[in-house]
């Protein structure tokens, strides 16, 4: 088993459950950060499950928030040409996105998820119960994931989230007495995905919907890596949904960017569309010259557009 050592409460608990059957033959913490999502970390990981004895039948256990799962989900996928793996997601973004779908991948030179694989979980077990110990700046980030499932989705669900988001938001993060409404869009939002990766696993059609907001998402973390500045990923996704709707109509953009300010989300481009450009002209979706951004033109109509980082970003200047 590999944890977030920022899930050790959680790891223990498992830890203990698994002991007595026998099935537990080794543990290991790592510290995550976007900084340490790299080959370095992947390779310390191969050589831990070398030195345990780790032999082709072994399943890699992940507990923790979606960078875990990511790098724990690649390192099983190339230590011995594939080993099994499965994920207990311990924070609201990898519960209702990152441990979902079989994407695993790490960093590299600063550029988000530039090496991976796709490839399944034997499961992924969600207890929406353990976000009651996540820092709140966490929860807020990860309900970004939460809330682009459901713009892509229609429906209720979208209005339901921003209404109980909204309230928890004004009540200083004060999650008393909302864990049933939490459990049930939790679950709602990982059936969405799930849905959408059963019928295009391999991202070449209606899975490319999911990366809503990440284009600009990704481009903004790098840029936040190289200055030095704090934002974490749901952060940006929510700048980027803002973005990616202002490429369709202004005034949806402007909808959707009082929503999320309601729900604690940042909304403010934190830096220059020019300072973007080459970051998002590298990005995983870009096939030569075009990117297929994922543009919102309302609550369930969400469209691919392809475009050239230059003509996307000479629409919003």
């Amino acid at each position: 088993m590999v944890y977030d050592s920022r899930a050790e409460v959680h790891a223990e608990r498992i830890r203990k459950a698994l002991l007595p059957s026998g099935a537990l033959r080794s543990v290991c913490s790592i510290e995550t950060s976007e900084e340490g999502k790299t080959v370095g970390t992947v390779l310390e990981l191969e050589d831990w499950l070398l030195r345990s004895g780790a032999d082709r039948n072994a399943l890699l256990l992940a507990v923790g928030g979606g960078i875990t799962t990511d790098i724990a989900g690649f390192t099983a996928c190339i230590y011995k040409r594939g080993i099994r793996f499965a994920f207990v997601p311990t924070t609201l973004l990898s519960q209702v996105d990152a441990a979902i779908g079989g994407k695993t991948g790490v960093n590299f030179r600063d550029y988000k998820n530039m090496l991976g694989i796709i490839r399944q979980p034997e499961f992924t077990y969600i207890c929406p119960q353990v976000l009651d110990s996540l820092p709140y700046r966490e929860f807020v980030a990860g309900s970004a994931e939460m809330l682009k499932t459901f713009i892509i989705s229609g429906g209720h669900d979208y209005r339901r989230a921003v209404s109980i988001l909204g309230e928890i938001w004004s009540k200083n993060g004060d999650f008393e007495g909302y864990g049933p409404d939490i459990q049930e869009l939790v679950m709602k939002a990982a059936g969405v995905k799930a849905a959408i990766v059963s019928r295009d696993e391999n991202e070449i059609g209606e899975r490319r919907k999911l990366n809503l907001g990440h284009t600009f998402a990704h481009a903004i973390e790098h840029e936040a890596r190289l200055q030095g500045r704090d934002i974490s990923h749901g952060e940006a996704v929510a700048i980027g949904i803002v973005q990616a709707a202002r490429l369709a109509d202004e005034g949806f953009a402007e909808e959707l960017k009082n929503d999320f300010d309601g729900c604690g989300l940042p909304t403010e481009l934190p830096f220059s569309l020019e300072s973007l450009k080459d970051a998002m002209t590298l990005d995983k979706k870009a096939e030569g010259e075009t990117v297929h951004f994922i543009v919102p033109y309302a609550i369930g109509d969400v469209r691919i557009v392809d475009l050239t980082v230059e003509e996307a970003v000479s629409r919003l200047i």
